[in-house]
């Protein structure tokens, strides 16, 4: 007996060839005031990306006032000339808009998301933040308040104090970067509404200030839209800052900050190195992404996996900040934590992974799946406009060309397995390391000497 279907099956669809990929390039102009405008439009992407950049770097803090730059950046959405925070706010969710904001050592950043339909609105509320910012008495007790509060928990955070130590232990006292980003409870205390003030009308201008705006744009007359908005921003000219060269010593030496009791021990292990503007960024990316990128890294592989010391080791490379000549340097460094008995254990490991790695090399394999993992999950990666928006601006505090990351994903994909061991064995040379542990340093101090890892000293917490 035959039985026929009474059903039409459709050929199964079968996969074409994959569509090329590569990061989106923006589009650049300078408005008449100044104002520099690096523009991507993204086909779909009805949710609009603004990244607006001050030239307003950490460096240029007065003394005694660190953290004043980190203010200014939470005053920008608490009211203008024209409205209350309460009627500031209340109008940014009328547009669907979120504004928020940050002061780094290279700039203060501001970051706009608000649907394409709603993009003038939103707009013109950023340009109004940044063009007349109320700055009330009021809310800046309330944020520098709020900062006190925010430091004391910073101090309580073992990964926090554990970056505070290393930075002021591996640059100098007279650096800004030696100091915590936002400012510490000495010098935040003496900040009030006059010294943010002050900081704004040095800094703040569009002159050197860059916008980045990522969205679909579709129907919108976006040259219009920006004149009337950001374009209708006046300063006086100024000419951009200049970075220091940034300088770090990296003598090999062990720094424990004591905290009493405490059950684990955060590890934080590094040095400076090459930046995004070095020939050998791609290579010492792929490299280092091999060492403690991911849960299958050597690394993990050993402490995780093998002895059971954390939950996670990572490896990462950090650019600080770019310096006259376009030749910046990065943070390289080792991040984690591990119970108190393991801590000379772990280190122990550590440095014997590194010395291996020197020893024999990374083989193809993981040189291969690093290469998958950075450059094939790059499409998703950058599927929002926000992605690629806080990518470019990256870009633009970094002085790299506006095709920057479509090349290093080239140089990812070409780099082999000797490039990429010569570059993290170069980043993590195991006698110029500077490690900073902390935890009780009664229970760990003894067996961390005996490791001759460089000299030990002990800190309070």
């Amino acid at each position: 007996m035959t039985i026929t279907s009474a059903m039409t099956f459709h050929p199964r669809p079968e996969p074409g060839p994959a569509t090329p990929w590569a990061f989106p390039a923006p589009t650049r102009s300078t408005l008449p005031n100044g104002l520099t405008v690096l523009r991507c439009d993204r086909p779909g992407q009805q949710l609009v990306a603004v990244d607006l950049l001050l030239d307003a770097p950490l460096a240029a803090e007065p003394a005694e006032l660190d953290g004043v730059a980190t203010i200014l950046a939470r005053a920008f959405s608490e009211g203008t000339e024209t409205l209350t925070a309460e009627e500031f706010a209340a109008e940014l969710e009328r547009a669907g808009a979120t504004l928020d904001a940050h002061a780094d050592h290279t700039s203060l950043r501001l970051a706009l998301e608000v649907p394409a339909s709603r993009l003038e609105r939103g707009l013109r509320l950023l340009a109004d933040a940044v063009r007349a910012p109320a700055l009330p008495d009021d809310e800046i007790e309330r944020l520098v308040a709020n900062r006190l509060d925010e430091i004391t928990h910073e101090l309580a955070n073992p990964s926090r104090r554990a970056a505070f130590a290393f930075y002021d232990e591996l640059f100098d006292a007279a650096d800004r970067l030696s100091r915590p980003r936002a400012g510490t409870a000495d010098s935040v205390k003496g900040i009030d509404r006059a010294a943010v003030a002050a900081f704004y009308a040095a800094h703040v201008r569009p002159a050197t200030a860059t916008v980045v705006v990522v969205g679909d744009f579709t129907g919108v007359d976006f040259d219009a839209v920006l004149a009337d908005t950001l374009g209708d921003w006046t300063g006086d000219p100024a000419a951009a800052s200049v970075a220091a060269p940034v300088v770090g010593d990296d003598t090999g030496r062990v720094v424990i900050v004591d905290r009493p009791g405490s059950v684990q021990t955060q590890l934080l292990i590094g040095r400076i190195g090459p930046d995004r503007h070095d020939p050998s960024w791609a290579a010492q990316i792929l490299g280092t992404y091999c060492l403690g990128g991911t849960l299958t890294s050597r690394l993990d592989r050993v402490l995780r996996e093998e002895k059971g010391y954390t939950y996670g080791v990572r490896a990462f490379a950090q650019p600080l900040r770019s310096a006259p000549d376009g030749r910046g340097r990065a943070l390289l460094a080792i991040s984690g934590s591990v119970d108190t008995e393991s801590t000379a254990p772990a280190l122990a490991d550590t440095w014997t992974i590194l010395r291996t790695l020197a020893a024999e090399g990374l083989t193809d394999e993981e040189r291969d799946v690093a290469v998958q993992n950075l450059v094939g999950v790059a499409p998703l990666r950058y599927e929002t406009a926000s992605a690629v928006c806080a990518t470019l601006a990256d870009q633009v505090e970094q002085g790299l060309p506006d095709d920057y990351q479509a090349q290093v994903y080239r140089k990812l994909a070409a780099t082999d397995t000797a490039a990429a061991t010569a570059a993290v064995v170069a980043a993590f040379p195991p006698d110029r390391l500077v490690t900073v542990l902390v935890g009780d340093a009664a229970s760990i101090a003894a067996s961390v000497k005996e490791l001759g890892i460089g000299e030990v000293t002990v800190v309070s917490a």
